[in-house]
């Protein structure tokens, strides 16, 4: 893992970045071999509050969590746990298409470090968990998308109340989403066509 820490509003020591690596280095106990990835942390302070942000890119997965806390190393401590909840979701996922027949097991290992390479038969704890990570669509809904601009998508947001809206966007016909950030700002998600 190659490491890009930066710092917003902090200095980033020796103790923080040393901290902050050995945390997110405890995440390759769930792959099959060191993942050869780059990881982003971002390190915030805003007000009181301290942020971490943790972005890991890799092939055909995005691992990506935020959390807040008044203490740095607590904030670093509780990122990790939501990416280790992120990965067990996802190799819940592939594990179950894998029993189905439908795909490959990849990069991730069994609990014990050993590649994971049968189905499992009997019950364990990862059908536990399998079962408890199920998510259900409880609503269903159906809109026509609207040509607007951003501005006028972030109107509409905001009337509605929400904290993202779905929009054609006028100029370039592509359906793009306005979202209302954490820190009270706005972003915008547009697809990358080449």
């Amino acid at each position: 893992m190659n490491f890009n820490i930066r710092g917003e509003n902090i200095e980033v020591t020796p103790a923080l970045r040393s901290y902050s690596e050995k945390k997110v280095r405890k995440l390759e106990r769930y792959f099959d071999g060191t993942p050869n990835s780059d990881v982003y942390i971002n390190l915030k302070v805003f007000n009181n509050e301290q942020l971490v942000e943790v972005t890991i890119p890799m092939p055909g997965l995005l691992l990506r969590a935020e959390e807040s806390h008044d203490d740095m190393y607590a904030a670093i401590d509780l990122v990790v746990e939501k990416l280790e909840r992120q990965i067990r979701k996802h190799k819940t996922k592939v594990n179950r298409k894998f029993r189905q027949g439908g795909a490959i097991k990849f990069a991730f290992a069994n609990g014990n470090g050993a590649p994971s390479a049968a189905p499992a038969t009997t019950t364990t704890l990862l059908e536990e968990e399998e079962e408890e990570d199920d998510f259900q669509v409880v609503r269903n809904k159906r809109f026509d998308l609207k040509p607007m601009d951003t501005q006028e998508a972030i109107l509409q947001m905001d009337m509605l109340g929400h904290n993202f809206f779905v929009f054609s966007h006028a100029e370039s016909g592509e359906t793009n989403v306005v979202y209302k950030r954490k820190d009270g700002r706005y972003g915008l998600i547009a697809p990358d066509i080449e």
